[in-house]
């Protein structure tokens, strides 16, 4: 299995699907690496009928939130061509590895 190489918080661009959209960016709110899947923010909503529960303070009705999408089906946003692309790894001169994208070589990890 390969390594994951989205983070949370990281700026995508949905490729494929109902959601597909080259020109917006979207956050990731939340990474789940063994399913291979993220959370990301205003894609996949899916609506939740609650009951109410006054002891825990949850008022009734339908509840709408993101579902998980497989990470196939985003990439990373280039910061610079502020379009997807791919994502590699450099070692800097002091040892340290960071995240780079392929089409434009920025490096992501400060």
């Amino acid at each position: 299995m390969n390594k994951i190489r989205i983070k949370k918080e990281d700026r995508v661009v949905i490729i494929t699907g109902k959601y597909r959209d080259r020109t917006t960016p979207r956050r990731v709110l939340q990474v789940y690496p063994k399913r291979r899947m993220l959370l990301v923010e205003g894609v996949n909503l899916v609506k939740r009928h609650t009951k109410p529960n006054p002891q825990r303070n949850i008022k009734g009705g339908v509840i709408e939130s993101e579902g998980p999408i497989h990470i196939s089906n985003v990439m990373l946003l280039d910061p610079e061509t502020k379009r997807g692309t791919r994502i590699g790894t450099k070692t800097l001169e002091d040892g340290r590895r960071v995240r780079m994208t392929r089409a434009s070589g920025t490096i992501l990890d400060k």
